[in-house]
């Protein structure tokens, strides 16, 4: 299929709350780019389009102690509202950003007409500890820099968001957390550290606590990429790019599904050819991120465990059956990293949760937005959660499908 048939395809079918002209915006930069000079994300574009009123800042946080007992010297925390807050402010919604994610990547779930709607909802885009805009390993100064950059967890993150919305907003109710893989993550962490604070969450393709599987597939990107001799131990004076090139393809065969590669669906993202999509959409997703920082948000992913909370004693199901927020779990089909299997078994543990399989090819990416079919799915589910009257989640044990 070259890229006319391409965009007429893709502007076949029902899409009222237009996701399908941003994927054609898409196709058309990479177009007039070349697929090798392509240096912009889908996400990113879709972001651009949205036609909401927004605001970036920065919340300083001062010397924060982290779970580890480690103190984050002048911490802060980057975020992106959308939206205005009402006066009661019961209109808030969190949003915090996934693996490598930074708050301009995801807002393709955000537009009038959508879930995350700005003009219902004053939307926060939080930027995770670690994604080179809060505090990370490239903006720390020393001696917490590069490699010398404090372990984070999501407990951690969830911390510095909770004083973000409570001292610079004066929040003490959140309509909804809504997030995918590391935001999906950090969903559930907000849902067990704050569970009287939180009404709903949606986290989609991600899991409450990192499973042995996929922390070998995390080991096997953090060997990759330390495997260049330009790392140096963290300390390099140019990106490892060598490295950061093999981490994106390791990444590649985790990101879609078998389906997805032999039906050949990278083609409707523009990419006539398997090295193309690997060099045009992988590898550039990835180059344009600091080592240090990647692997500051691998360690956070790998320590993921809502049981760690302190009250659970490391008890995963404990840990979510407090949760008193109505919860829509969804996973995509066809997830390597977070399979149907391990969400359905962690939502069977929240009172009264939803879960939801988003049936898809498209892999973990079925949550994120790239395919039009599943963001449609993603954003029609989230509605549903938001016009689930309050207060107080179903019996434990009900299911929904």
């Amino acid at each position: 299929m070259n890229m006319a048939d391409t965009l007429t395809a893709i502007d076949r079918g029902n899409d009222p709350l237009h996701f399908r002209p941003a994927r054609r915006t898409f196709l058309q930069a990479s177009a007039a780019a070349g697929v090798s000079g392509l240096v912009v994300s889908f996400s990113e574009v879709v972001g651009a389009a949205e036609p909401v009123k927004s605001g970036e800042g920065m919340f300083d946080l001062g010397d924060m102690v982290l779970r580890s007992g480690e103190t984050l010297r002048n911490a802060r925390i980057a975020y992106k509202t959308h939206g205005r807050l009402a006066a009661d402010k019961s209109n808030v919604i969190l949003y915090p950003t996934p693996y490598s994610a930074q708050h301009g990547d995801i807002e393709w779930l955000i537009g009038p007409g959508k879930a995350l709607d700005p003009d219902k909802y004053f939307i926060v885009v939080l930027d995770q500890l670690g994604n080179g805009l809060s505090s990370s390993p490239s903006n720390a100064p020393p001696p917490q820099d590069r490699g010398r950059f404090p372990a984070i967890t999501n407990q951690d993150n969830v911390a510095a968001q909770y004083r973000l919305v409570t001292e610079k907003f004066g929040i003490d109710k959140i309509a909804l957390v809504v997030g995918w893989s590391m935001g999906a993550q950090q969903t559930f962490q907000w849902a067990v550290s704050h569970p009287d604070m939180v009404e709903r969450i949606a986290p989609s393709c991600g899991t409450a606590q990192t499973t042995p599987h996929n922390m070998v597939f995390l080991e096997g990107l953090r060997a990759t990429l330390t495997l260049d001799p330009a790392w140096n131990a963290g300390d390099y004076t140019i990106q490892p790019a060598a490295g950061i090139r093999a981490f994106a393809r390791v990444y590649a065969g985790w990101g879609f599904s078998q389906p997805f590669y032999k039906r050949e669906l990278h083609r409707q993202m523009g990419f006539n050819t398997l090295e193309e999509f690997l060099t045009g959409f992988w590898e550039k997703r990835f180059l344009r991120r600091d080592a240090n920082n990647l692997l500051s948000m691998l360690r956070t992913w790998t320590l993921n465990d809502v049981g760690a909370t302190p009250g659970f004693d490391g008890s995963l199901e404990r840990a979510l059956g407090s949760i008193k927020a109505k919860a829509t779990v969804m996973v995509g089909q066809t997830d390597l990293y977070f399979p149907p299997d391990d969400a359905e078994a962690e939502a069977a543990m929240i009172p009264g949760a939803r879960y939801r399989v988003i049936p898809s090819v498209w892999g973990h990416q079925a949550g994120n937005g790239l395919n039009p079919e599943d963001a449609q799915f993603v954003d029609a589910e989230i509605k549903k959660l938001l016009a689930t009257p309050l207060p107080g989640p179903l019996p434990r044990g009900e299911r929904a499908n």
